[in-house]
Formats: C-alpha cells, structure tokens, sequence
C-alpha cells in the first residue's frame, strides 16, 4: 500500500477532476496564518457589537428590562459552548480532509456535522421551550421581571437550530481556509440588528412597540436570516463544500465517531462558563466593590482576547490541513509561530493594559473611584501574563487540530480547578493578601498551565494522531477517473 505522503503526491499530481482550492500546506506559514487570523478577529469583534447593541438598546427600557435579558447570558454561553465544541470537531476533520485533498470526505464530514448538530439543537430546543418556567424558578428569578425573561429566553431557545446551523457553517467553511464570507454575513446581521432592535423594541407607525420581547424577536429574525445565508452557501455556492441531498444520508458509525471527538470540547467550553460561575459565588464574599471590579476586568479580559481567539483558531486550521497533507515538519513550524505570534501580541495589548489601567477602567465605570482604583490594580496585575494566556490559547489550538480533543479539556480542569481556584481561595482567605489573592490567581494560573502546554507540545505525542486513516486518503483516487 502506498505512504501516506506518496497518496498524497499521487492525489496532488493526478486529481485533474479536482479544483483548485486554498492550500494552507504551501506559502509562508505567517501570510497564511493572517489570512485566517485577521478575518476571525473582526467575526469576532461584530459579535461583540451584536451583543453590545441588544444591551445598548434593551438598557434604553430601564434595569428590569436589562435583568431580563441578562438572565438568559449564562444560559445562552452554555448552549453556543455545546454546539462550538462539536462544531470544532467537523472544522478539524474538515481541515485534514481537505489539507489530503479529499473533497468527497469534506463535503460528507460538513453534511454529518449538520446532522449531528441541528438534530441535538432541535432536542435542546424543544426542551428548553418547555423547562424554560421552571428554569426560570430553579434560578429564583424575581417576579417583576419573570415575564419579560421568559419571553427572551424562550425566544433564545426557538432561534437555538437556526444558531447551530450557522456556528456550523462558520466551522466547515473555515476548516477550508473561508473565512471572510461569515465575517460578511455577521457584520450584515449585526447591523440588521442594530435596526430592528429600535423598531421592535419601541415600534415605529405600523411596528408595535413590543419591549424586551422585541429584542427577542429581532435576535430570532437576525439568526434565521444568517442560518438560511449559509445553508443556501453551502448547497448552491461555488466553495470547495457543495452540499447535496445526497449528502445528508445518516452515517451512524461515523456519527457516533463525530460526537465522542466533539464531547470534550464541548466540555471544556462548559467548564468556562462553569468555572466563572463558581468563581463569582468566592467574589461576592468580598462586597458590592470586589464583584464590580470582577466585572470590569472580565469584560476587558474579553475584548483582550479576541486576537489570541482569532490567531488560535487560524493556527487550528492550517495545523490540521497540514496533518492531512502530511506535513508534519510545517505543522509544527505553524504552531511554533502562531505561539510565538500570539505571545508576543497578548503582551504588547497587556503593556498597553498595565500603562493605562485606569483609564480602562474608568471607560466602563467612570464615576466610581474605589472601583477605578481597585479595578486598576487587578488589570494591572492580570495584564503582564496575557502572552502566557494567548501562547497557551494557540496550543490549544493546535492540539485540537490534531485530534487530541482531550489535551484542551484537561489544561481547562487544571487551570481553573486546580490553579486558579485553589489559589484565588487560599490567597484570598488564609493569608495576608486578602482581595490582592483573588487577582494573583489569574497570572498563576495563566503562566503555570501555558508552561504545561508548552512541555506537552515539545513532548511530540499530539503529532503522533491523526482523524483520518490511510484508507480514507487513498479513496479519493478509487473515485478518480482513469486510474
């Protein structure tokens, strides 16, 4: 039987039936990763709008409304992490696939994705529609604004097929190097959002003014429109995916196979949302100031992110079409670089950070002293390990391109469960360092899991896996003409 790198050649060399598509197994590595990387960033910058102006515009009907929709955050983060972990599964085998140049594989693995999500989307929304009073009750939610939020959640609810629809959409397109299509259909959403939110919220001559429940509506409306964009992409699109019906026949042992790949990244990114969860229950013990400096910096630690996110997942991506093209030497020269890159970025943005903590601060809280001052502090100490936080995100990356879903889920336990926590704990309550140990623990955790990435990727184990078998690289040339 032929090598793996030799399939490979041969697939380049005689495919003629094949079209020319993105190749992130050619070029310098740098160029490439920008490419992906620079597109990702604005996606997810125009998310952030999206969700900036629902609270703009929701803030506008008074603080019962803004605790309504505010509700639904905790619950809305949990089920999107669901649906990116099974999504970051289909993008990976996607990106190996196509890095072999197997495009009837691509096109299989991006229809069973859809299977797999829409279907438990459809499940959760059912469910969700129906537990949403109880929910609301388990969560003890004030009965002055219980009405409004069960009519945004259930709303988040029914939109939930037409939200994984497009998160997988995002996910195949990327796993083949398009990214700037989904950037141009979120930042046309995002501004459909930004008018219908007004109109359904205050109304406008025919428009009912509809309150927090027109918020919903427009959110739901701006998800269908981006879903039904991106399946239509898909099918009658000229991308390297091209959907047909024929595509969608269930592959059970290939379903089961999708799903217990894509388990631990979805809980990993549950254990995020969980982790900050419990970490607010230990921030409340310290009073009204500790909790809203909490606030100020995670959200700061939000918009921080977003380039090492964007640079994380680039890497992901042309991580794995090298693996699939075997070009293991490359696949590693990538992932050195994208830590190398996002490292030095995250410390550039974490100088910036520590140089002007306060004004920082005061743009989310600016008449707050004892929070400006407070808030300072802890951006400036978290701020000097971002490097470490966006190396450790660009590996992570990278062994998830690979196949080892679960390296990621455990340095997600170790770091918040093991480090941070225990830390922030310890710190905070049974020394001297009082409020100070519950802003240490960030950079402990960040520079002591980022060392652990680190040695296991030297370590060499992730290059040693692969999604897909000789036998699926070698089946694009049974289907070649001529041979």
């Amino acid at each position: 039987m032929l090598g793996k790198t030799k399939v490979y050649r041969r697939i380049c060399m005689e495919t003629n039936c094949i079209k020319k598509v993105w190749c992130g197994s050619e070029g310098p590595i740098a160029r490439s990763l920008a490419k992906l990387a620079i597109p990702i960033i604005c996606i997810n910058l125009l998310q952030v709008a999206y969700q900036l102006t629902d609270a703009f515009w929701v803030g506008r009907l008074g603080a019962n409304a803004v605790a309504s929709v505010s509700i639904s955050f905790p619950i809305t983060f949990l089920l999107v992490s669901v649906a990116t972990g099974f999504s970051i599964a289909g993008s990976a085998l996607v990106a190996q696939h196509s890095g072999a140049r197997n495009h009837s594989r691509v096109n299989h693995v991006a229809a069973q994705t859809l299977i797999l999500v829409v279907s438990f989307s459809v499940i959760l929304s059912a469910v969700g529609w129906i537990f949403s009073p109880w929910l609301l009750r388990l969560m003890n939610v004030d009965s002055g604004v219980a009405d409004n939020a069960l009519r945004f959640l259930r709303a988040i609810f029914l939109g939930l097929p037409f939200m994984f629809s497009f998160t997988v959409f995002q996910s195949v397109l990327r796993g083949v190097g398009q990214v700037k299509v989904p950037m141009v259909i979120i930042f046309c959403t995002t501004t459909l959002n930004f008018i219908l939110d007004p109109l359904f919220i205050f109304g406008w001559k025919c428009i009912p003014a509809l309150g927090v429940a027109g918020a919903a509506m427009a959110t739901f409306g701006t998800q269908v429109v981006a879903a039904v964009i991106g399946l239509c992409l898909l099918f009658f699109g000229n991308y390297p995916i091209h959907l047909s019906s024929s595509h969608f026949k269930a592959d059970f042992p290939f379903l089961k196979k999708l799903f217990f790949l894509g388990l631990p990244a979805s809980l990993e990114q549950s254990i995020r949302s969980l982790g900050i969860l419990v970490m607010m229950f230990l921030i409340t013990s310290f009073g009204i100031i500790t909790t809203a400096v909490y606030g100020v910096g995670s959200n700061l630690l939000q918009l921080v992110i977003i380039p090492a996110v964007g640079i994380s997942v680039a890497s992901s991506v042309l991580v794995g079409h090298n693996i699939g093209a075997g070009k293991m030497k490359r696949a590693h020269d990538t992932a050195v670089l994208s830590a190398i890159i996002s490292f030095v970025v995250l410390s550039a943005i974490g100088l910036l950070c520590f140089l002007f903590a306060e004004n920082l601060v005061r743009f989310f809280v600016p008449n707050d002293k004892e929070v400006i001052k407070q808030g300072a502090t802890f951006v400036r100490i978290m701020s000097l390990s971002f490097g470490f936080l966006g190396a450790q995100m660009s590996l992570s990356g990278v062994f998830r391109a690979s196949g080892n879903m679960i390296i990621p889920l455990l340095f997600s336990v170790v770091s918040f469960w093991v480090l941070q926590f225990p830390a922030a704990y310890i710190l905070s309550k049974h020394t001297s360092l009082g409020i100070l140990g519950l802003w240490w623990a960030f950079p402990i955790s960040y520079i002591l899991t980022t060392l652990l990435a680190v040695v296991w990727f030297v370590k060499g184990d992730w290059k040693n896996k692969r999604l897909i078998g000789e036998e699926e690289l070698t089946e694009v040339l049974v289907e070649t003409p001529g041979q």
